[in-house]
């Protein structure tokens, strides 16, 4: 049987994980709050969380969150019901009835509902409460929805904790990646060096400087994984938002891969000007772009079409090519990391899914659909 003590140790660990008590109050928890004083319509609502010693408030409506001391909290005591407790006069209940926060000491609490916040391990650490100084009682829609708002409260202090997580867990990939990077390319780099200086001295064997070409390439080909690799990881950095002018992104990008697309046709339609990062979503531009150069049908040059369209909230932009196209049981698996579906194609296979870390960190979404004429359509929605 769990013990007073067990409850209070693990509690008080969940709490910590939120870091609630010591930051300011958040705005979407004080919005929160405010809602339930609407839904339940009383003047004051207030998160509660109970630590070992005492009822911290950490997002109120109607008066100043304050800390007391946890014998004096009314929620404490209901705090392992299991279920909502509504109280229609907390005066005339004997659980309550000697409260300071009813008697007048610290309140005059009459009306009081509180709706315990129980966290994914099944830990409840603090309620949902509202209440009123004058009698009154609650409907079952306005019971149900208060029910629902304190699960919401879990679900904001969870989503909060899992984004520092992950920002946390990207700082370290990008830590990792750069140093690995590093530690990698100085090796590399006198290979390549060595490799160069064994074919200067190759002579006219024709077979040895064929295997020196080839290891060579395969050098060339392990550099642009390891840079591929870090602008993956560093994807996950603090985001610029600033207005980016596609078409001018894509006349940079068109003279970056002038040689890919030498002989290829392009059509330009009306590309916008989006919020975002310049330096991400070019990398964005130039890996769809220049994908859509590589695949081609044989014996046939590169055919690239780039259009943008205002879809209700969203700018989508597509990047179409006129290739072999993509399997349909393919088209999600291209965007994992180092999922290629062409070997002969030159590439990583890390393009897309860095493409994929860049729009989602912009708030959007991208994919792939078959072109009706045949080929591919690469493309990626952002907000207006």
């Amino acid at each position: 049987m769990t013990t007073t003590l067990e409850h209070d140790v693990s509690r008080v660990a969940e709490i910590g994980k939120y870091r609630v008590l010591v930051e300011p109050p958040r705005a979407d928890l004080l919005a929160l709050v405010e809602v339930a004083a609407q839904v339940a319509q009383v003047p004051m609502a207030t998160i509660n969380l109970i630590t070992d010693t005492a009822q911290h408030q950490i997002a109120t409506h109607g008066f100043d969150a304050s800390i007391c001391a946890r014998e004096d909290s009314m929620c404490n005591l209901v705090l392992h019901d299991g279920a909502p407790v509504v109280v229609p006069d907390a005066s005339r209940d004997a659980r309550f009835a000697h409260n300071p926060f009813v008697t007048g000491i610290l309140g005059s609490v009459r009306f009081y509902a509180t709706h315990q916040l129980v966290t994914p391990q099944g830990v409840a650490i603090g309620t949902l409460c509202v209440f009123d100084t004058v009698p009154r009682d609650l409907t079952a829609d306005q019971e149900h929805a208060l029910t629902a708002l304190a699960d919401r409260v879990v679900d904001l202090l969870e989503l909060e904790l899992r984004t520092r997580e992950l920002r946390r867990s990207n700082e370290a990939l990008t830590a990792f990646a750069g140093q690995v990077s590093h530690d990698l390319r100085n090796p590399l780099t006198a290979v390549t060096m060595s490799l160069a200086m064994i074919g200067e001295e190759t002579g006219d064997d024709p077979g040895l400087a064929f295997l020196v070409q080839r290891a060579l390439g395969g050098a060339g080909r392990m550099q642009t994984l390891i840079d591929d690799l870090l602008a993956y990881a560093r994807v996950g950095a603090e985001l610029q938002r600033v207005p980016v002018d596609l078409a001018a992104v894509l006349a940079d990008v068109r003279e970056d891969l002038a040689v890919p697309l030498d002989g290829a046709t392009v059509v330009v339609g009306d590309l916008p000007t989006v919020i975002g990062d310049p330096v991400q979503l070019r990398a964005v531009v130039q890996n769809l772009v220049a994908n859509a150069a590589k695949f081609t049908r044989p014996g046939e040059p590169a055919h690239v079409e780039v259009d943008g369209t205002r879809i209700g909230n969203q700018w989508r932009i597509e990047v179409c090519d006129r290739g072999p196209g993509i399997p349909e049981d393919q088209i999600e698996r291209v965007f994992e990391p180092l999922a290629r579906v062409d070997e002969e194609v030159e590439g990583s296979g890390i393009g897309l899914s860095t493409c994929r870390r860049i729009v989602e960190a912009h708030g959007g979404r991208i994919g792939l659909t078959n072109a009706a004429y045949g080929g591919t359509c690469a493309w990626f929605e952002l907000p207006v």
